[in-house]
């Protein structure tokens, strides 16, 4: 029994109906010649998304990603040393004094896993600063993730992982739009800050910034008229950010370009906090951002769970 027919069988309702109804409607809206934009806010690179997300991009079944600094770099990371990370079953008994010996020992804890320092974090950090380097002899200006396609592709190194489970080798090979705002909330984005406070580059401008990466994601959308739809992961500004760019586009710059076509998120957050991660999809009319017509979705559950059933299953025939 295929994954997708397993969900139709037995999940019939609550949050477990609203799955099955999102994936019969996206399976219908990709095939339609819908373009799909991911949003991943958490930590699903390092819960290990790439399993499911890295075929579903090789299937072309995503057609952009959004994400968050740590999202970015840390499936990098994950490729890079992946038997060095150690699980943390027992991570709800943790006290302050374990945590503490993590961090003696060069591990950084997300929950139930711990990232290396040393295998890691500064092994990507010894690579990426000579492309930062290179690029501020040549005047050059990127986007975060295109240094990262630069280390994966033309780079050095040595892989530790499977670079098949990979979502960021997929996109890559794909050179899928990857749009990272706010990625100076990342472990490289202070990286780099630091290698400018103690003068090993002069300038943080080799990296650009997420106002340049909204005129890309504007030049993006505007580029195909197919209904282009958003599975927003969680929330945050991984899953605001981009949404925000038809509005944009259509109230600041006076362009008629379609509202977002199809709209569904997986968030554990509540609207009665009133954070855009919780907001239902009928606040995002009010903005300007989808339309009555525009089938959406809400999943109020782990996006660790529900995400890769969707991949999962739109990805069977």
């Amino acid at each position: 029994m295929s994954v997708r027919d397993f969900i139709q069988r037995n999940y019939r309702h609550f949050n477990a109906g609203a799955l099955s109804d999102c994936i019969e409607s996206i399976r219908t809206f990709l095939d339609n010649d819908g373009r799909l934009m991911i949003t991943l806010a958490g930590a699903m690179s390092t819960a290990q998304i790439g399993k499911t997300l890295a075929p579903a991009i090789r299937s072309q079944k995503v057609h952009a990603i959004c994400c968050t600094g740590a999202n970015l770099e840390e499936d990098l990371f994950n490729l890079i040393a992946r038997s060095d990370y150690e699980r943390i079953p027992n991570w709800r008994d943790f006290s302050a004094s374990d945590d503490s010996d993590l961090h003696e020992r060069g591990l950084n804890r997300v929950t139930d896993v711990a990232i290396p320092e040393q295998e890691a974090i500064r092994y990507v950090e010894k690579q990426v600063l000579e492309l930062w380097k290179d690029a501020e002899a040549a005047g050059d200006r990127r986007f975060p993730h295109e240094y990262v396609y630069d280390l994966l592709l033309h780079g050095d190194l040595v892989f530790d992982g499977d670079p098949s489970e990979s979502w960021l080798m997929a996109a890559a090979d794909a050179n899928l739009p990857i749009f990272t705002p706010g990625w100076e909330d990342s472990t490289l984005g202070n990286i780099l800050v630091a290698r400018v406070i103690d003068l090993t580059l002069s300038s943080q401008d080799i990296v650009l910034s997420g106002l340049h990466a909204m005129q890309a994601l504007a030049d993006w959308y505007r580029e195909d008229d197919s209904p282009t739809g958003l599975l927003q992961v969680g929330g945050g500004i991984s899953g605001d950010f981009p949404i925000c760019v038809v509005p944009m586009l259509r109230q600041d710059v006076g362009i008629d370009v379609n509202l977002w076509s199809w709209f569904a998120q997986i968030s554990e957050s509540r609207p009665s906090y009133g954070g855009y991660s919780g907001a239902p999809p009928n606040e995002k009319i009010s903005w300007g951002k989808l339309s009555l017509e525009t089938p959406t979705f809400v999943i109020e559950s782990d996006a660790s769970i529900v995400l890769p059933l969707i991949l999962e299953a739109i990805m069977e025939s």
